[in-house]
């Protein structure tokens, strides 16, 4: 499936701006669904009732709400709204450069792709120049009413843009409400570091499936088509064991697969 421009804008660097499009760099594979009529199977639409007489309230009747606490609502028209809102701007304007690791997972949200457009020779001098120094730049930008952040690497020949939490967005693991635990014996420890030494291998994205998914799908087609599949019961979960129990049968299983691949 060929990439689709979502945004044209240009990365600024001071006083230096190159043309970029900007292109998604993931695709929703969900399955979605319709809500129908069950006797006619046809689309129903969804409507605003008032939960007090029930009736439908006119589009032109809506208007937003903040809920200051339960029932008590600040009402807000989008004239008042759209005065908050940034001021247009095409520029992904870099504010600095920082070691990529500076930034943690946590703080990665979604991908994109940044394309040249048009003179392209400048674009890939900065893409070369960037992995030379090893670096990522921290940008802000403007699209469709909402202000990023984001982070902009070299990424297989091209500029890759994540977007970037707020900092009252990521929650740190000092956070966690973790039980106390008592301390971990020497063999339950090398058991676990024999168990990851077994299943150390290559990372292979493509083996990545979606098997709830492709089962649905089929499901559908083979019912589509007149024929009514045998669904399978989900299998009953089993009591847990102890971490020993578990670290035992997993290094068994581990081992066991790795001498069917090796032989």
């Amino acid at each position: 499936m060929a990439a689709r421009s979502l945004w044209k804008g240009a990365l600024k660097l001071g006083s230096t701006r190159l043309p970029v499009k900007l292109y998604s760099a993931v695709q929703d594979r969900d399955i979605h669904f319709h809500v129908l009529e069950k006797r006619t199977l046809k689309r129903i639409q969804q409507h605003m009732v008032d939960p007090e007489t029930n009736t439908e309230v006119p589009k032109e009747q809506i208007r937003k709400g903040y809920q200051l606490e339960k029932g008590v609502f600040v009402p807000l028209d989008a004239e008042e709204l759209a005065r908050f809102q940034p001021k247009p701007s095409r520029d992904i304007e870099i504010l600095e450069f920082v070691a990529p690791e500076k930034i943690s997972d946590e703080w990665y949200e979604r991908p994109y792709w940044l394309g040249p457009d048009g003179e392209t020779a400048q674009y890939f001098a900065f893409v070369a120049a960037l992995g030379a120094q090893e670096k990522e730049g921290v940008a802000r930008w403007v699209m469709r009413n909402k202000e990023y952040r984001g982070a902009i690497r070299p990424q297989d020949g091209y500029l890759a843009l994540v977007t970037l939490r707020y900092s009252d967005e990521v929650l740190s693991p000092r956070d966690l409400k973790v039980p106390e635990t008592r301390a971990l014996s020497k063999g339950e420890l090398k058991m676990a570091e024999q168990l990851i030494e077994t299943l150390r291998d290559e990372f292979r994205p493509e083996d990545f499936k979606d098997e709830y998914r492709d089962r649905v799908l089929a499901f559908i087609e083979a019912k589509a088509k007149g024929h009514k599949p045998r669904l399978r019961a989900a299998r009953p979960k089993r009591s847990a064991a102890s971490l020993m129990d578990q670290l035992s049968k997993s290094l068994k299983v581990a081992q066991k697969e790795h001498e069917e691949k090796a032989a």
